[in-house]
């Protein structure tokens, strides 16, 4: 079955650096994902997997454009470590405020003392990345998937 809209792809990846070719994320289970413009995965991988069908394997490399953005310096934060409850680990994420008031995931990066360093950013942004991927599996996805612009697991998906 070729890829198309409303499609479920089951994908084998690895990213790297492109620039150092550093192994950033090889994933151990194969992921599937709603495809056909759901936001599921990045633009760039959708239109290479259009059309195509399980067995397809392709090598992509994205500039930061195409896949998670340039770093943004204003993202970077640092709060007192006292306006965090006990227990605020390196590799925690936590709900803040941007700005302009829209809410904005961070992530706990460095614990220096009295100070707590924040990044807002994707933790691949700034990077040109090489998408490895395999087709592992093509499928139609259910009306309930569709409805929820998602895939849903084995035995189905609860909200």
């Amino acid at each position: 079955m070729p890829i198309t809209k409303d499609s479920v792809v089951t994908l084998r990846y690895r990213v790297s650096d492109a620039t150092t070719g550093q192994l950033v994320e090889a994933g151990k289970e194969p992921t599937a994902y709603l495809h056909g413009g759901y936001q599921n995965t990045l633009p760039r991988i959708e239109e290479a997997l259009e059309g195509q069908d399980t067995g397809y394997q392709t090598t992509l490399t994205l500039a930061p454009a195409d896949a998670f953005g340039e770093r943004d310096e204003a993202l970077v934060r640092t709060i007192p470590k006292s306006e965090f409850p006990p227990g605020v680990k390196v590799g925690g994420q936590l709900r803040g405020q941007l700005d302009d008031g829209r809410d904005h995931v961070f992530t706990v990066v460095k614990i220096k003392g009295p100070q707590v360093l924040l990044d807002g950013n994707h933790p691949w942004a700034g990077r040109t990345l090489k998408f490895q991927l395999t087709v592992a599996g093509v499928r139609a996805a259910t009306p309930e998937e569709i409805a929820h612009r998602h895939v849903h697991g084995a035995g189905g998906h609860h909200h």
